[in-house]
């Protein structure tokens, strides 16, 4: 065996021990639980999100259809709003 020790602030630490209190699991057992399904998976087992509740891969999407309207690439033209619904459709 082997010990880990990590920082995590106070608020974080207490909010996830009401979880895991709920569970019926201590600390220990959820981090064990987590690096478990980290090597089962080969990664990260659930998907992380950004502070504006996308995946990471969703707003780096976001971002290069930004940047490229910024540019003139993949805008379509001008439009009514009768063609525009219609388009939708």
């Amino acid at each position: 065996m082997t010990t880990i020790q990590i920082r995590i602030d106070e608020k974080t630490k207490k909010s996830a021990q009401k979880v895991f209190n709920k569970l019926g699991i201590d600390m220990s057992t959820a981090i064990k639980a987590y690096l478990k399904q980290v090597t089962m998976k080969n990664g990260i087992p659930f998907p992380l999100y950004t502070e504006n509740g996308l995946t990471v891969e969703e707003e780096r999407e976001i971002l290069q259809a930004s940047e490229d309207a910024d540019r003139g690439v993949n805008v379509s033209e001008y439009m009514s709003v009768d063609e525009m619904l219609k388009e939708l459709k």
